[in-house]
């Protein structure tokens, strides 16, 4: 916060939002299982914002347009530690959860409804 100026800080917000769109947009041609639009959402704009910084920076490190690649390349490298120790860590817990009590149900109570099938309530009648 305050790294940036107004007039950037508006602009880096009108692009998150644009590249959030099609970052959910993306799931659809992918294919993927993202019903809460996570990785759209918060994975591409938690990659924009950081890497942002790193363009619009006016305090501090200085960002590329104000004469500092270096800051967009220190940036860049915090963006991509982050996203492999939040692979490595999610990889573990699922692992784990998975040699446990493992990570799907049976297709059939996939199928039938997972409220009926281990709460023996219905969630939504249609």
């Amino acid at each position: 916060a305050g790294h940036v100026s107004p007039m950037a800080a508006l602009l880096i917000g009108l692009v998150a939002g644009v590249i959030c769109f099609y970052g959910v947009r993306l799931k659809f041609k992918g294919g993927f299982d993202d019903s809460l639009d996570v990785v759209g959402v918060h994975g591409v704009g938690g990659i924009w914002g950081p890497l942002a910084t790193g363009l619009f920076a006016t305090v501090g490190g200085q960002g590329l347009l104000a004469g500092n690649p270096r800051q967009l390349g220190i940036q860049l490298l915090a963006v991509v530690a982050v996203g492999l120790y939040c692979y490595l860590v999610t990889y573990g817990i699922c692992w784990a959860i998975d040699k446990t009590m493992g990570l799907r149900v049976e297709e059939d109570q996939e199928m039938a409804g997972l409220d009926r099938e281990l709460h023996g309530e219905v969630g939504y009648t249609f």
